[in-house]
């Protein structure tokens, strides 16, 4: 009987110690050996462990399940696309342009600066300089190529020949009472005198057949007033004017510049521009400066707009976004370079009380098993 027991024992003994090994055994082989041993060519069966052996198998399967259930466009759109995200965002972008943007710590010129755009100003004088030049050759091209009919508006045309006559009657007018001013008068009888003398010794008989020639100016007045006032000689001044305005509008309008110097004036116009527009000083100011109420446009009305006019255009890109990433390939390709080695850490690490459990019960079934045996061996002794 006391053999009996011992043998039972015994047995109950070995029994726990192969099943617990067993199972330890079990639970090891899913991570070990990491890679296959090979005797010669033969490999060593059960090597690798089931996990790195079925790695790329389990790296698929797990990228199918989180494209397909865990990580669907409706996730995020639950996640991403809710109220709570848009406030958080808007506050976000409200923040961050007034502290950045409307401030008066930075001016404009800094900003460009700072964007890689310092050397604006100079480029904007150069543009301006080269934009003035190439309209003046336009003009000038313009006023050699082109009549001054072709040039003046028909407007100006009109007022034009309509001023002639008015010209006409002020310029008799003011010779009239030119020629019956003492002025006048003193000029007519110089100009008589002058006659006189260069018609030589005919001249100088005749001045003395006249004597005093007083009267003879006053003749001469009196008839060059009647003269002015002829209807006739309004109408040949008008005429001649008219003539005189038709021949002008036919010639290029250069024609009368021809001894002006354009280079001066486009040095001035182009200085005088860069001196009016001080690009430069402009920018040395800041955005409140030109804008001050820009921060509650940006916050109440251009943001907002923003923010959802850019949840609005990803939620429908939401799809298309995540074809493009592939998550599939994605959580495949991490799966398959994740390190075994944590991989197994992290298994053992979260599952180690139930892993030990396992051997504990693999041993207690073995030693039962073990007990079975003893009991059935004493029985058929």
């Amino acid at each position: 009987m006391e053999n009996a027991l011992v043998t039972i024992i015994i047995m109950a003994l070995v029994g726990a110690a192969i099943g617990g090994f067993t199972n330890y055994l079990a639970i090891k082989m899913l991570f070990r050996p990491h890679n296959a041993i090979y005797i010669k060519n033969w490999r060593l069966p059960f090597t690798p462990g089931l996990v790195p052996k079925r790695r790329e198998e389990l790296a698929t399967q797990i990228g199918v399940t989180v494209n397909k259930y865990l990580l669907t466009p409706e996730v995020f759109q639950k996640k991403l696309f809710t109220e709570e995200m848009r406030n958080s965002v808007l506050d976000f972008a409200q923040k961050k342009v007034q502290s950045t943007v409307f401030t008066d710590d930075k001016t404009i010129l800094q900003w460009l600066q700072i964007a890689g755009f310092g050397h604006l100003p100079n480029t904007i004088e150069t543009k301006i300089d080269t934009v003035i030049e190439n309209q003046f050759l336009n003009v000038k091209n313009t006023l050699s190529s082109k009549t001054i009919n072709e040039l003046l508006p028909e407007e100006i045309h009109q007022a034009i020949e309509k001023k002639i006559p008015e010209a006409v009657y002020y310029l008799l007018r003011r010779g009239e009472e030119y020629f019956l001013s003492p002025q006048g008068e003193t000029t007519i009888k110089n100009m008589m005198d002058d006659f006189l003398v260069s018609k030589g010794s005919f001249g100088g008989m005749v001045q003395m057949f006249l004597g005093d020639s007083t009267s003879l100016v006053t003749k001469l007045q009196r008839e060059l007033v009647k003269f002015i006032n002829a209807p006739g000689t309004k109408i040949l001044l008008i005429s001649i004017f008219s003539n005189e305005w038709d021949k002008i509008k036919q010639q290029p309008a250069m024609n009368f510049l021809k001894d002006i110097d354009f280079e001066p004036i486009l040095s001035n116009i182009q200085s005088y521009a860069k001196r009016e527009l001080a690009i430069e000083s402009r920018l040395n100011q800041t955005i409140n400066h030109y804008w001050p109420t820009g921060i509650d446009y940006a916050n109440n009305e251009l943001l907002p707009k923003l923010v959802d006019k850019g949840f609005a255009e990803a939620e429908k890109q939401l799809e298309q976004m995540l074809i493009r990433l592939n998550l599939e390939e994605v959580v495949r390709e991490q799966v398959n370079s994740f390190p075994l080695q944590k991989l197994e850490e992290i298994v053992i690490g979260i599952a180690n009380r139930e892993l030990q459990m396992i051997t504990i019960l693999g041993a207690v079934l073995g030693g039962v098993i073990g007990i079975v045996q003893g009991l059935i061996v004493f029985l058929i002794n």
